[in-house]
């Protein structure tokens, strides 16, 4: 009886457009989830390290806080601690974590 049934379902001829249907909005989610996002975040990026000025504090990659102390083209020196003095790729800057210690209020401790 189940064999009989399975020869009686027709398949339509409507198989193929909508597979391309299908890949197409599989193809649009990726680019609206994971490739436009990723370009964005990479535009801010290069924009928040071309207004990096001397003066601002800064968080590297690595950990590193500092001061900037002087910027070259694709460089610049930050101030560590008592003078200490170390040159990083401009591309070693952390906007998230820079950004992150930028919206912290210095905390001051009162003695009396």
């Amino acid at each position: 009886m189940m064999y009989s049934i399975l020869l009686q379902a027709q398949p339509t001829g409507s198989g193929m457009p909508m597979q391309l249907l299908f890949m197409g909005a599989i193809i649009a989610v990726f680019y609206f989830f994971m490739i436009r996002p990723q370009q964005k975040k990479a535009k801010d990026q290069k924009k928040f390290v071309e207004e990096i000025k001397k003066g601002d504090n800064i968080v590297t990659i690595g950990g590193m806080h500092g001061r900037i102390a002087e910027i070259e083209d694709d460089t610049f020196i930050i101030e560590v601690e008592r003078g200490g003095r170390i040159r990083f790729a401009k591309s070693s800057v952390s906007m998230d974590s820079t950004k992150a210690i930028a919206g912290k209020k210095p905390t001051t401790v009162k003695v009396d």
